[in-house]
C-alpha cells in the first residue's frame, strides 16, 4: 500500500513536470528562438580534439549526439541554428594571453587555427546553408565581442537555446552574457558536456538553473517539433 509521503511527492513531481512543460511551450516559439551551439568543432570534441577527456565526455554522455539532434530538429521546425566557434589565427595576432587556459591551449598538439579541420563543426552535426557560424578570435564567450547578439536581434530571436561545451567554460559564459543582454535562455541540460563528468550535473543545478530554464533534450524537442507542425 503506497504512502501518504510517496503520493504527495508524486503529485509535486508531476506539477514541476507540468510547469515546465508549460514554460517550455512558452519559451520555444520557433519565430523567435534560436539555437547555439557551442564550440561542437572537430578540434574540441572530434576524435583528434586537442581536449581528448572533454571530447570523450561530450561522446560518451551522448551530449554530441543530443546536440546534434537539436540542430535537426531546428532545421525541420524553423529554429534558427547558429554555430560558434572558437579559432585563432597562425600567427595568434589578436588572442588574449591574459590567463592560463590560453597560454595552455597554445601548447596544446592540436591548435584551433583559422581555416583548418580542427574549426570545422563536428559530425553528427550537420551544418545546413541557412546555419549561421560565428568564429571568434578572442576571449571565453561565445556572445562578448562577436556578432551573435546582433545577428540575434536582427533575427527577433527572443529565446536562445544553448547546448555544447564546455560546462567549465563556455557554455556558462554563454548563458551568463545571453541573460545579461536580455535573452531568455533554454539549457538542455543533457546537451551540454565538461570535465570531470560530475562537474557538469552540478554546475547546472547549482549555477546555470538559477538563470536559465533547464530541461532534457526530449522536452526541448517535443516543444519545437510541436510548435513547427502548427506553423
Amino acid at each position: 500500500m503506497p504512502s501518504y509521503a510517496n503520493e504527495s511527492n508524486a503529485n509535486e513531481s508531476n506539477a514541476n513536470e507540468s510547469k515546465r512543460q508549460r514554460e517550455l511551450g512558452e519559451l520555444l516559439d520557433p519565430a523567435t528562438t534560436a539555437l547555439l551551439t557551442v564550440e561542437c568543432q572537430q578540434g574540441v570534441v572530434g576524435p583528434d580534439s586537442a581536449l581528448p577527456e572533454l571530447a570523450e565526455a561530450a561522446r560518451s554522455s551522448g551530449a554530441l549526439g543530443n546536440v546534434a539532434r537539436l540542430v535537426a530538429a531546428a532545421h525541420t521546425s524553423g529554429v534558427q541554428v547558429l554555430h560558434a566557434v572558437a579559432e585563432r589565427r597562425p600567427d595568434g595576432r589578436g588572442a588574449n594571453r591574459n590567463a592560463r587556459l590560453f597560454d595552455a591551449a597554445a601548447r596544446l598538439p592540436v591548435r584551433q587555427l583559422t581555416g583548418t579541420a580542427a574549426v570545422r563543426v563536428a559530425p553528427p552535426i550537420e551544418v545546413a546553408r541557412e546555419d549561421l557560424v560565428v568564429r571568434r578570435l578572442h576571449g571565453l564567450s561565445p556572445l562578448a565581442g562577436t556578432d551573435v547578439d546582433a545577428l540575434l536581434r536582427n533575427l527577433g530571436c527572443r529565446t536562445l537555446i544553448v547546448a555544447g561545451v564546455s560546462a567549465n567554460v563556455a557554455v556558462p559564459n554563454a548563458v551568463f552574457d545571453a541573460v545579461n543582454l536580455g535573452y531568455r535562455v533554454v539549457v538542455p541540460g543533457d546537451a551540454i558536456a565538461g570535465v570531470p563528468a560530475d562537474y557538469t550535473p552540478a554546475m547546472i543545478r547549482h549555477t546555470l538553473a538559477l538563470v536559465a530554464t533547464v530541461a532534457t533534450t526530449a522536452e526541448v524537442l517535443a516543444r519545437i517539433e510541436r510548435a513547427g507542425r502548427r506553423t
